[in-house]
């Protein structure tokens, strides 16, 4: 497939809705609406018949939500989806049915375009491509787009389970990925360093290394190692190495906590 054959389906019970995303999708070179419903019959019956690549879907709708919507099209078309909704309660049940993407409206233009990159990136592009959708340098995860304030969102097997900050001891940088450490439990996430230490709390969160960000609140100690590099120790007896350039920071963040 190519973008230039990319069939699209626009659910949404709000006409308003309905005009936007059919303003920016015709935006995009080679995309195809190729119809549009305002409820989960028509929504329906437009994916059998057109059989679409994606669909922009409404969890809420009159008759049906979402949801049931893709239950009923199961054994006839299962389509890519990107879910739009007014709230984010639905955030979890939504990327365990393997949403691209999960829009809580209002959203801006720039956030549709994070969407539709992710949506050239699976459907077009194909997992296996340098820019699949685990790939994408510098995107943020969607699923942390939809996280509530003060928690991640992370996939353990089929399940999506919010984790608290607070409960995070580190985190490290692991290819375009970053691994959330919650006690003997590491979990990944498509977030870049730089977008995390800017989410964190800095009065609790400071970065020691380039891959590395620390919960100061389970540093048990400083230390230096037989090569006289500085290290932090957490409880648990993790070492961590503070680079030169994260020393002074570290202590200050250390001293106003103490």
């Amino acid at each position: 497939m190519t973008a230039r054959d990319l069939r699209v389906v626009i659910v949404e019970d709000e006409p308003a809705s309905r005009t936007m995303l059919r303003g920016l999708l015709a935006a995009r070179p080679g995309v195809t609406v190729c119809a549009e419903a305002g409820d989960g019959a028509a929504a329906i019956e437009a994916i059998r018949i057109w059989r679409p690549d994606l669909v922009f879907l409404d969890i809420q709708l009159p008759d049906l939500d979402g949801f049931e919507v893709l239950r009923r099209v199961a054994s006839v078309h299962v389509p890519h989806v990107v879910f739009v909704t007014a709230y984010d309660e639905f955030a979890v049940r939504a990327f365990e049915v393997d949403a691209l993407d999960y829009l809580v409206k209002p959203f801006t233009d720039a956030r549709f375009e994070r969407t539709f990159e992710r949506v050239l990136a699976r459907i077009v592009e194909g997992p296996g491509t340098r820019r699949a959708l685990g790939d994408l340098n510098g995107v943020a995860d969607p699923a942390q787009d939809a996280a509530p304030p003060g928690h991640f969102l992370v996939r353990v097997g089929r399940r999506s389970l919010l984790v608290g900050l607070n409960e995070v001891t580190w985190i490290e940088a692991d290819g375009y990925y970053a691994a959330i450490h919650v006690g003997e439990h590491t979990h990944l996430v498509r977030e870049t360093m730089a977008a995390l230490e800017a989410r964190l709390d800095p009065a609790r969160f400071v970065r020691i290394h380039r891959s590395a960000i620390v919960n100061l609140g389970f540093v048990r100690e400083l230390r230096r190692d037989a090569a006289g590099a500085l290290e932090v120790i957490l409880f648990d007896g993790t070492p961590l190495e503070v680079s030169r350039s994260r020393r002074r920071p570290l202590a200050q963040r250390l001293a106003r906590r103490g």
